[in-house]
């Protein structure tokens, strides 16, 4: 971690560059105000009372478009995961103005100092949002989850929630979750490592401001909390993907492992870095022995993340299994419509599926052309997010021109070597030749210019 002081004003002056060379959406237009404003005056009409249950929500203490709330049942010796999603489909209307404008956006765009949302704050942080105080219209995917974690979905409906509590991975404590929550999340995990899936949970690198105005540079691994809430998502995704496809629909994420020659990569880096992976382990199975929360470890997984093809979103075809090489299943993404596009249609299609009737030709639609869509809105909160962190390396940086730093080479590619320096959340390239995944090297910073977000080092020895 490495606290950013900026004085100089260098971090704001570059946010706003990267706000303006990105086309990042100051505001929203007027025609979509005007239409979110509208829809959070709506009374909902097609709801079932569900208030009764102690729904909970568990995500960064500070955010407020929370999509997700859960309430968890024993069922003899099953568990039934009650998986509220905000009802964002209730509110936007087909081709209506808020749909327009998500379809240009595609996703929510975060950067350190505020955000570029999918739909205004009147919905996204307000009257759709699963906020405790008061009751919200929610779609909520029951699926039970049997000894071995196995998630099936039971049923889908809509209904009016109201959240008991809005819980923070920072400071939520086991008392606080409902019984059952731990023990899902071990279900889920255990089932995860029965299929072989990957379960790669790598730190982030990541840029954040706090109250002070300064910002700091992590690696930031996932908490406890953290990891155990996304069981519940990835049961609910699994759950629904394995619905949809036996229904002959949907639109479903699929992603492709690191190959022969990027698994090899990969053994020279856990080397580099002490790890001992044993030789007739795969890197699945490698994966679930490392602690995230342990320095070299996190530094592993992150080569790991970076070595596989890209996550694509593609819909049903016909004789077509639709596959995600990291969790060794069919997956699809419905539990964020608030911040993705992708979600709103996949829940229609699974509420339609889940209760016997067709799925809505505009869904149908929707999942041809979503595919490029989310393609190039995920394309640029990448670029985005790279050039945050490029900004934020080289303000640390800045002033150091020509100290030495310790480094481990992680990849090679045609810019050169990428290297992790051993004592700075940084990742960098160097021109250096010769080097292979996995070596430890010196290095000298000859350059840093935080105006182009740019750093150069030199290989010593």
């Amino acid at each position: 971690m490495k606290a950013l002081r900026d004085p100089d004003c260098l971090l704001a002056e570059g946010l706003a560059a990267i706000r303006a060379q990105f086309k990042v959406p100051a505001a929203f237009p007027p025609a979509a105000e005007a239409t979110a404003e509208a829809a959070a005056r709506r009374m909902p009409d097609a709801h079932a009372d569900r208030t009764g249950l102690p729904f909970v929500t568990l995500d960064p203490a500070r955010s407020t478009d929370l999509d997700q709330a859960f309430a968890i049942q024993p069922a003899g010796g099953d568990l039934l995961l009650h998986y509220a999603i905000a009802d964002v489909p209730w509110f936007v209307a087909d081709d209506d103005p808020l749909d327009r404008e998500a379809w240009v956006r595609g996703e929510t765009t975060y950067l350190p100092d505020g955000k570029a949302g999918l739909y205004p704050r009147a919905l996204s942080e307000a009257a759709a949002s699963l906020l405790p105080d008061g009751p919200r219209p929610a779609v909520i995917f029951t699926s039970r989850i049997g000894p071995d974690g196995k998630a099936v979905l039971q049923g889908v409906e809509r209904a009016l929630i109201r959240s008991r509590a809005k819980l923070g991975y920072e400071t939520v404590r086991p008392d606080d979750l409902p019984a059952g929550f731990a023990e899902l999340a071990r279900r889920v995990a255990a089932a995860d490592d029965a299929r072989g899936a990957a379960r790669v949970d790598p730190p982030e690198q990541e840029v954040e401001r706090g109250e002070d105005g300064h910002y700091t540079l992590r690696l930031r691994p996932l908490s406890r909390a953290e990891r155990q809430n996304a069981a519940l998502s990835l049961a609910t995704n699994l759950a629904v993907a394995d619905a949809l496809l036996a229904a002959g629909t949907g639109l479903f994420r699929v992603m492709e492992g690191p190959d022969a020659g990027g698994e090899t990569r990969l053994r020279f880096t856990a080397e580099a870095f002490g790890l001992e992976w044993p030789h007739e382990a795969s890197l699945a199975q490698f994966e679930r022995l490392l602690d995230p929360d342990e320095p070299r470890a996190a530094a592993f997984l992150l080569a790991v993340r970076r070595a596989g093809e890209g996550a694509r979103y593609v819909p049903y075809r016909p004789g077509v299994v639709p596959w995600h090489a990291a969790m060794a299943a069919t997956y699809c993404h419905m539990t964020a419509p608030l911040r993705r596009l992708a979600d709103r249609y996949v829940i229609r299609a699974a509420l339609a599926v889940a209760n016997g009737q067709p799925v809505p030709d505009e869904v149908s639609t929707a999942f041809e052309r979503l595919g490029p869509v989310m393609a190039k809105a995920g394309a640029r909160s990448g670029q985005i997010e790279r050039a945050v962190i490029d900004l934020a390396e080289a303000a640390i940086l800045a002033g150091r021109e020509g100290e030495y730093f310790s480094a481990v080479v992680t990849d090679l590619g045609e810019a050169g070597a990428r290297i992790q320096l051993c004592d700075l959340p940084v990742v960098a390239r160097t021109a250096a030749r010769r080097v292979r995944p996995g070596d430890r090297i010196t290095v000298r910073l000859e350059a840093v210019d935080p105006a182009r977000r740019t750093v150069r080092f030199a290989r010593l020895s």
